[in-house]
């Protein structure tokens, strides 16, 4: 974080989408900085704890709301007092837009209007919006600035693009302050089996001999959540992110293939990698290139990654191995 960045404590700050993955990692982040943190969680009508379950004790740090953000009079709630909100909620997952698109678009898309709606009607100082590097497509020219063009190459990435500009949109029409942060590949413990990173990793710990994956060739810009939910806390507060897109990568780039390697050595697994023809995208569909240009969030905010990929992928694969039965190897999960 920048040395100007201001201190939370005491601060109102709203979480949407803080059970997930790099939502529960941001919000141990501002509980430790003394934040008060209100979290927007998805209702569901059975008991699931999920990563947010060591707040649910007696005057916890954490004030959990269930909703959903389709809900505009339950955002509209949840706002109220805020004086940040990060807004990460969204339906996530390429192989499932391919099935469900109308969903992508009503989460992401009516959902961020819902948030942005919201924070200009409560008058909040500051509205982090997450976008992610898939809106960019395969890298056009590299490393991906922020002007690069965008590239709907799955439903998903196309209700992301659309999300991304209402944000904006509520810049330019309205003096909403917001910034839009690009986090690139995040990964981390907690991370589901949905991404490459655990989903290598939950075989390789359940002792596969055979590493099933899909295209080895693409690469990605990977950046450790930790590192991830800091550039969130310091896009918050620089002003010359307003109205901006902020990118947030490692500035690094790894294929699938040598990533499975460097996996395949941290798990300590003697496993051979094989291409699972259930896993590869359609065809149009596969980002081939992924690597972040950074600048912006280095100048701007000082801000840059400090955990590197070997010490990122040892922690990683120590939690997968001791969570395993959050995990089915033998499945492929979208």
């Amino acid at each position: 974080m920048s040395s100007g960045t201001r201190q939370w404590r005491g601060r109102k700050v709203l979480v949407t989408g803080a059970e997930g993955f790099i939502g529960s990692a941001l919000v141990d982040l501002l509980v430790e900085q003394g934040a008060e943190v209100r979290a927007f969680v998805h209702y569901k009508p059975y008991a699931e704890k999920g990563n947010l379950a060591r707040y649910l004790v007696p005057d916890s740090p954490v004030e959990m709301i269930s909703g959903d953000v389709r809900d505009a009079g339950r955002v509209m709630d949840a706002v109220a007092g805020c004086d940040t909100v990060f807004h990460l909620a969204a339906l996530i997952g390429i192989p499932y837009s391919y099935d469900s698109p109308g969903a992508y678009v009503q989460t992401n898309v009516v959902g961020t209007e819902n948030i942005a709606e919201a924070c200009r009607r409560h008058a909040v100082r500051r509205l982090v919006h997450t976008s992610t590097s898939e809106v960019y497509g395969t890298a056009l020219t590299a490393p991906i600035a922020e002007d690069h063009p965008l590239q709907p190459q799955s439903p998903y990435s196309a209700s992301k693009i659309g999300a991304d500009m209402m944000a904006l949109s509520h810049w330019h029409a309205f003096e909403l302050p917001v910034t839009v942060v690009r986090p690139f590949n995040t990964y981390g413990p907690r991370q589901s089996a949905r991404a490459v990173i655990p989903t290598i990793l939950a075989q390789l710990h359940s002792g596969v001999r055979r590493l099933k994956l899909g295209s080895l060739t693409p690469t990605r810009d990977f950046t450790f959540v930790t590192d991830t939910a800091a550039g969130f806390l310091a896009m918050a507060d620089c002003d010359r992110a307003l109205g901006q897109v902020v990118n947030l990568g490692s500035g690094r780039e790894i294929s699938i293939g040598a990533l499975a390697q460097a996996l395949i050595e941290a798990s300590g697994s003697t496993a051979e990698v094989e291409v699972d023809p259930a896993r590869l995208r359609p065809s149009g569909s596969e980002v081939e290139r992924l690597l972040s240009d950074n600048s912006r969030a280095r100048e701007w905010a000082s801000w840059e990654p400090r955990v590197s990929l070997t010490e990122g992928l040892a922690r990683t694969s120590e939690w997968v191995a001791g969570n395993l039965h959050l995990f089915r190897a033998d499945r492929y999960q979208v």
